[in-house]
């Protein structure tokens, strides 16, 4: 088996995650989370749609870390995206991250709305 490392650039990779916090480069966010190759803040919740909107003609798919399991996307959530050309693809936030990482590391326009996994 050969093994490769993967260079994210300048990019901001989550190298972590645990109740109530997410690892991004050298900082420790807690709460729910936007994550974008560029920075990474703290995000509204799925009330907040204006932070993901905000990105639109910067990424291409957000997505949507649920918590511990998947769960269904407010319709208003994802009308909006939508409306703006952000697809939503929602799973767990550990799925969301692991994904996130991955697509990061293929250069695609991605960000990631991260609810935290809970206690």
């Amino acid at each position: 088996m050969r093994l490769v490392e993967i260079s994210y650039g300048t990019a901001q990779a989550i190298e972590g995650y645990g109740p109530d916090f997410f690892r991004v480069g050298p900082h420790v966010l807690r709460g729910p989370t936007l994550v974008t190759p560029w920075d990474a803040g703290h995000w509204g919740g799925l009330s907040d749609s204006a932070a993901p909107l905000a990105l639109a003609g910067r990424i291409d798919v957000l997505l949507l870390g649920m918590g511990a399991a998947i769960a269904p996307v407010p319709r208003a959530f994802r009308e909006a995206l939508e409306a703006a050309g952000i697809g939503v693809e929602p799973m767990s936030t550990p799925a969301a991250c692991r994904t996130y990482n991955v697509l990061l590391g293929e250069g695609r326009r991605i960000a990631a709305a991260l609810l935290p996994v809970g206690p």
